[in-house]
């Protein structure tokens, strides 16, 4: 009979108000099968070993560095033996990583930031939706105000045709960007279409009108600009150079957009020849569209270039989503790694009381362990490209996921564990090697054995002020401090009651005490102010003022916005989900008196 707990499946779990949850014996079986188990089996075991500097090692080690130097490792791990990732020589050949143990983590940290959901943050040159440009125009009006950064919601790209998803956090891959954040006008070569890029700007500016983005219609104009571009003014040696050197991840991923235009952004609903990337198929239609796989990495070489100009003007923090849509780009190049059958998500809990399914297929943690992790290190370092540091969402999902049958409900599913020490010293490795920090976000219910790793690794804790008992001087020294998220109510939602009305007038189960109690919370923090306005800069004062080495003041809150960016547990029939802009344009909200005064607290000087 097979090991349930060998293979990280546990049985039972306590819920948020404590109670023993017991998973069904049928979800248990399952998750056993999706992980490879047979009867009376055993993991695969790892294909790398993975060393910190100093530690002991029984029996010598000869490796070959990644700069090609050989190395002999006796008795202890030296000075002399790089970061990296190493290949073992000898009879049995693997590989050898060596991590420092602790992410990057600066001394004495003390900044203010900006949570930007690039999307909302239209100007009057976007087109339907906020880009590139607006990030860099938004940059340099908060560097100069002596704001520290920008923490950004995933830019990770969709499915490029209708209907687009809305959420950045259900992404078609978390390697690739989404080119609807590109400035078109920014684009070489742009200049060459003259009275034609004229024309299709008007048609972009238009999208501005309603408050609403409308993806399908961005995407329209904005991959007619970018194809009339690339056929007036094509890609030189520069773009050639930064494809080859991505290799066959952005082929793959550059392939997958070129028939998700011909078929679908659901490679499950393609003819079955084109739904294994390795097929005949596959490659035929690949050779046959040559040019507009081309046009996909170029896409994507142009919105490295743009990032790397909006954080030339400011440090961002990236974003990195839990997981992907099962039928995207991912999944589609890579499916062994993928636990198809099942979603992620999270048990009942108090603020969401039927629980939360996200709709994305979890990694088989033994497949990607026995590959040595390279999905996930070529995750990591996308999201810490152009980053002073990176915001890991759910980051309970290293240690363990809540997995849900598909077509089941969030009371249906059944943790599964990881191997969370290889994943914690793979993240410290590409933190250290990107000089850049890690936040994770702790948010619900969260093991003690979570934080204490969160804490011995040097990762920022992620602290609300809707959810700490105490106020903001109470505040750890090592978090990222926020009022509120995307998915809870704004300070003017809350405080005005916007938010509840709007929860009862979808259908959505108000969790009154809750409401009641982080009101009180945002009470004592006010001293008796009543406009919002008021409300919403003393707030913000007072996490200024806290210990927290990162604070984070949202954009609609400087824009008195009452509704929530997300209201988890809702479709886009119930509610505009990852789907509403800021009620005003981009300048006048940076001149408004509310952002600028919140941009001198959060100076933090």
């Amino acid at each position: 009979m097979t090991d349930a707990r060998r293979w990280g499946v546990q049985s039972e779990y306590h819920d948020a108000s404590g109670r023993l949850i017991e998973a069904s014996p049928e979800t248990v079986a399952a998750a056993l099968s999706a992980l490879g188990a047979r009867d009376g089996g055993e993991p695969p075991p790892p294909s790398a070993l993975i060393l910190h500097p100093g530690d002991g090692v029984d029996h010598p080690i000869e490796v070959e560095t990644e700069d090609g130097v050989s190395l002999r490792i006796e008795g202890r791990v030296g000075d002399d033996v790089p970061l990296g990732y190493h290949r073992i020589e000898g009879a049995r050949p693997g590989t050898l990583i060596v991590s420092p143990r602790r992410c990057h983590l600066p001394a004495g940290l003390h900044l203010g930031g900006w949570a930007v959901q690039l999307y909302a943050a239209r100007s009057e040159s976007s087109w339907g939706i906020g880009d590139l440009g607006d990030l860099r125009e938004f940059g340099e009006w908060a560097a100069a105000a002596g704001d520290g950064f920008a923490l950004l919601s995933p830019l990770n790209a969709a499915a490029p045709t209708p209907p687009i998803e809305a959420s950045p956090y259900l992404p078609t891959s978390r390697r690739w960007r989404n080119p609807l954040f590109l400035r078109i006008e920014d684009v070489p070569g742009a200049e060459v279409l003259g009275a034609d890029l004229e024309r299709i700007a008007r048609a972009g500016h238009a999208l501005n009108a309603e408050r609403t983005v409308d993806r399908d219609a961005v995407a329209i104009v904005k991959l007619d600009a970018l194809t009339r571009i690339a056929e007036a003014s094509p890609p030189g040696t520069e773009f050639r150079r930064w494809r080859h050197a991505q290799g066959e991840s952005l082929e793959r991923f550059a392939t997958f957009a070129m028939l998700a235009e011909q078929h679908g952004g659901d490679f499950h609903e393609w003819p079955e020849k084109l739904r294994d990337p390795y097929s005949p198929a596959v490659r035929g239609e690949a050779r046959r569209s040559r040019a507009r796989v081309a046009f996909h990495a170029w896409l994507q070489w142009l919105i490295e270039r743009q990032l790397a100009g909006a954080a030339a003007a400011l440090p961002l923090m990236t974003d990195l989503p839990i997981g992907v849509e099962p039928g995207g780009a991912d999944v589609w190049a890579d499916r062994d790694l993928f636990a198809a059958d099942f979603s992620v998500g999270a048990p009942p809990d108090l603020f969401n009381t039927v629980g939360q399914d996200w709709a994305q297929p979890p990694w088989n943690p033994w497949r990607l362990r026995a590959r040595g992790y390279d999905a996930l290190v070529a995750v990591l370092r996308a999201g810490f490209a152009h980053a002073m540091g990176m915001r890991i969402d759910h980051v309970m999902g290293l240690f363990r996921l809540y997995w849900i049958p598909r077509g089941g409900s969030p009371t249906d599913g059944v943790f599964v564990r990881y191997p969370a020490d290889d994943i914690l010293d793979i993240l410290a490795l590409e933190s250290v090697r990107a000089g850049a920090l890690v936040v994770g976000e702790d948010l619900g219910t969260v093991e003690p054995v979570v934080r204490e790793q969160m804490a011995a690794r040097d990762i920022l804790s992620y602290r609300l002020l809707w959810f700490e008992e105490g106020e903001p001087s109470t505040f750890p020294e090592r978090a990222m401090s926020a009022v509120t998220t995307h998915d809870l109510p704004t300070v003017a939602g809350l405080w005005r009651g916007d938010d509840v009305e709007a929860q009862r007038s979808i259908g959505v189960p108000v969790n009154e005490p809750g409401i009641a109690e982080i009101r009180e919370r945002l009470a004592r923090v006010a001293g008796g102010r009543e406009q919002p306005a008021e409300v919403i800069e003393t707030a913000y004062a007072a996490l200024a003022a806290s210990p927290s080495m990162l604070v984070v003041a949202s954009l609609e809150d400087a824009a008195e916005v009452v509704e929530r960016p997300n209201m988890p547990g809702t479709t886009a029939e119930r509610w505009p989900n990852w789907r509403l802009a800021l009620p005003q344009p981009l300048e006048d909200l940076l001149a408004s008196p509310l952002a600028q005064r919140l941009a001198e607290i959060l100076r933090r000087t």
